[in-house]
C-alpha cells in the first residue's frame, strides 16, 4: 500500500487509532493452504501488510489448516515463497491447528451455554432443513437434546467413537433468520484423515466460519480484513467472537476482490486446469499464480504498484491485463539490458564484407539507463535477421528487406537485398546483400535515408536460444462473472472451453554471444519484440530458454 494512501479501510484504522478502540493495528494474511496463491491474493497480501506497515503495527501469516483432506506441506512452502518474494516479512508464523484445543473447549463453552448441539442428520438433510432466501428454515429433531447429552456426544466423537458424516456439532441460532449462515451454521464435523500438523491428533475439525474469528481473536487481530464474500458471514464471525467470549473484539472489514480480464481467478478452476493437463503446472508462466508470473518475469515491484493503481474499494470490477503489463514495463524498462535475438531466423551472407573479418560494435545497454554502460556485438560477413523481415513481393508500405530495398542494421550498417536463395521447395532460405562501409553507425553518415531498421545476430558468433511466446490462457474477457455461482452450475461445466488452444508458441532461434552466462530469472528487453525471462526450470547451461513477459507496447494509458 501507498503510504498516507486514501482509502476507507485507512479512514476506519485512523478513527480506531484516535478514539483510543486500539492501541496499534495488527493484521494477517490467513490462506488455506490448499493450492497456489494467485494475484488475487497477492492484492490481499499488499493491503494487510501494507496496512499495518503504515500505521508501524504488525501482520502475521497464518494458515487456515481446518480441512486435512485438501491440504498439504507442499503448499505451505509455496506460500510463504510467495509472501517473501512480493517483499514482506510476517511478524509470527501461525497456525489455525495450533488452536485445536482452544477451539475445541471454545465448543464446549458454547454447549455448556446451550449455545450448540450435536445433530444427526446428514448433510444433504441440514441442507434441506435450512431453507431458502425466501422461506425460513426447520429445526433438526435434535436440536434440543439437553447440554449433559451434547457434551458427552462431542467428547465421543473427539474419541472417534463415530464415522465420518453421522454426527455434527452447530451453533444455536436461528432457523428463520434472513441471513441463511445464522441458521445453525455447522461448526464442527467428523474427519477420520491425518493433518500436515497435528497428524492423528484429532478426528474432529472446525469449520472456517468457526475457526477464523478465533483465530483472530486469539492473536489480538485488529482489524480482520477479507474479501466481499464474506461480508455475508460477518454476523456470524461477531456471534462466534462474543459467545465463545473472547477477550479480543477483531473487527471484520470487507473490500472488492481483484478480478481480471481474460485471468481465471478461482483457485478450484485452476486446480481444474492444471489436473486436465491445459498447462504443465501450477506456475506455468500462463497461470495467474504467483509463481506462475514470477516465472514468466513479472516483477513484485509491478505487482505492488498495479495493486496501489487498483485501489481498495467495496466493488469488484474487471481491471484489463493491459493495466498489469503497463506496470511490469514500467518497472522494467530502466533496469531490463537492451540486446537482440532473433526468434525465426533467415541466413543473411553481406557478399562484399571481408570473409575473415569480425568487427566489434558499441551499444548502449539501455538508453534510458546510461550508467549501465556499453555492450559490443560482433559483426562479420554472415548474420541471421527475422524472416518476417523479408518479403519476395511486398505490399506497399512495408520498409523492410525485399529485393532492391536498402535497410539498416541496428548499431550497424545499411544493407542491400541483392540475390535471393531457395531451397527445392521453393521456400527462401538465404540472401545475398552488400553493405556500404560509410553508413555505420554512430558515423555521422547523413548521405541518404532508409526507412527499416532491423535487428540482426551474427551467425558466426550467434547462441542457439529458445523462445516461449505467451498470449492470454483464456479467450473470454469476462471469465469472473459467474464465479459465484454454485460449484454445479452450467458455467462450472463449460469454462474449459474458453482456453485458448494457442496460449503458447515455441520458436527457436538465436541471441548475441555477450549473453552466454545468462542466470535464471535475469530480464531483458529485446530489440523490437519485448521484454524476456530466463526460464529459471527450462534453462540449461547448454540452452537458454526465455519467456515472453510482455511485448514492447500497449494501448493501455493510466489515468
Amino acid at each position: 500500500m501507498e503510504h498516507n494512501s486514501s482509502n476507507f479501510i485507512r479512514t476506519i484504522i485512523t478513527e480506531d487509532l484516535e478514539t483510543g478502540k486500539h492501541q496499534g493495528v495488527i493484521t494477517r494474511f490467513p490462506p488455506e493452504p490448499n493450492g497456489y496463491l494467485h494475484i488475487g491474493h497477492a492484492k490481499s497480501i499488499i493491503i494487510n501488510f501494507g496496512l499495518a506497515d503504515d500505521f508501524n503495527g504488525r501482520t502475521n501469516l497464518r494458515f487456515d489448516d481446518t480441512n486435512p483432506l485438501k491440504e498439504d506441506q507442499e503448499y505451505v512452502d509455496a506460500i510463504k515463497e510467495d509472501v517473501k518474494w512480493l517483499g514482506y516479512e510476517w511478524e509470527e508464523l501461525r497456525f489455525a491447528s495450533d488452536y485445536f484445543e482452544e477451539m475445541y473447549n471454545r465448543a464446549v463453552l458454547l454447549i455448556k451455554k446451550g449455545k450448540a448441539y450435536i445433530d444427526d442428520l446428514t448433510q444433504e438433510e441440514i441442507r434441506e432443513y435450512r431453507g431458502t432466501l425466501t422461506e425460513p428454515g426447520k429445526e433438526s429433531p435434535f436440536r434440543n437434546r439437553s447440554v449433559e447429552e451434547n457434551l458427552d456426544l462431542f467428547e465421543r466423537m473427539r474419541n472417534g467413537e463415530f464415522e465420518n458424516g453421522s454426527k455434527v456439532l452447530r451453533a444455536k441460532i436461528d432457523m428463520s433468520s434472513p441471513n441463511l449462515n445464522m441458521r445453525d451454521p455447522v461448526i464442527y464435523r467428523i474427519s477420520h484423515a491425518s493433518h500436515h500438523n497435528t497428524g492423528d491428533k484429532w478426528c474432529i475439525y472446525p469449520m472456517y466460519a468457526f475457526a477464523h474469528p478465533l483465530e483472530d481473536a486469539i492473536e489480538d487481530v485488529t482489524h480482520s480484513i477479507c474479501t466481499t464474500e464474506f461480508e455475508d458471514q460477518r454476523p456470524l464471525y461477531n456471534w462466534v467472537v462474543e459467545e465463545c467470549e473472547m477477550e479480543s473484539k477483531p473487527q471484520q472489514i470487507e473490500f472488492g476482490r481483484l478480478n481480471i480480464t481474460n485471468t481465471v481467478m478461482s483457485k478450484r478452476k485452476l486446480k481444474q486446469i492444471v489436473d486436465e493437463g491445459f498447462v504443465d503446472g501450477w506456475d506455468d508462466p500462463r497461470m495467474p499464480t504467483i509463481s506462475g508470473i514470477r516465472r514468466k518475469g513479472y516483477t513484485p515491484g509491478a505487482i505492488r504498484e498495479f495493486v496501489k493503481a487498483t485501489g481498495v474499494s467495496k466493488g469488484s470490477g474487471n481491471v484489463d491485463e493491459a493495466m498489469l503489463e503497463h506496470f511490469v514495463r514500467e518497472d522494467l524498462k530502466l533496469d531490463a539490458p537492451r540486446t537482440m535475438g532473433v526468434l525465426r531466423p533467415l541466413k543473411v551472407v553481406i557478399t562484399n564484407y571481408p570473409e575473415d573479418k569480425v568487427e566489434m560494435l558499441d551499444a548502449e545497454i539501455n538508453p534510458e539507463n546510461p550508467e549501465m554502460g556499453i555492450r559490443q556485438i560482433p559483426f562479420s560477413r554472415e548474420i541471421y535477421i527475422e524472416q518476417d523481415d523479408f518479403m519476395e513481393e511486398p505490399p506497399k508500405k512495408f520498409f523492410r528487406l525485399f529485393p532492391g530495398n536498402e535497410v539498416r542494421l541496428k548499431h550497424a550498417y545499411f544493407i542491400k537485398c541483392n540475390d535471393i536463395i531457395k531451397d527445392e521447395n521453393g521456400h527462401v532460405v538465404e540472401l545475398h546483400c552488400t553493405y556500404d562501409p560509410e553508413t555505420k553507425s554512430g558515423s555521422g553518415f547523413t548521405g541518404r535515408k532508409v526507412k527499416g531498421t532491423l535487428h540482426w545476430v551474427d551467425a558466426k558468433n550467434a547462441i542457439p536460444a529458445e523462445f516461449r511466446l505467451y498470449e492470454p490462457l483464456i479467450l473470454d474477457a469476462d471469465i469472473n462473472a459467474e464465479e459465484d455461482e454454485d460449484e454445479n452450475s452450467s458455467e462450472e461445466k463449460t469454462f474449459l472451453d474458453y482456453i485458448n488452444p494457442n496460449s503458447l508458441e515455441i520458436v527457436q532461434g538465436f541471441i548475441e554471444p555477450n549473453m552466454k552466462d545468462v542466470k535464471p530469472q535475469d530480464k531483458f528487453q529485446f530489440f523490437r519484440h519485448g521484454y524476456f525471462n530466463v526460464d529459471p526450470k527450462q534453462s540449461t547451461q547448454e540452452k537458454a530458454v526465455f519467456n515472453r513477459i510482455v511485448s514492447l507496447k500497449s494501448s493501455f494509458k493510466l489515468g
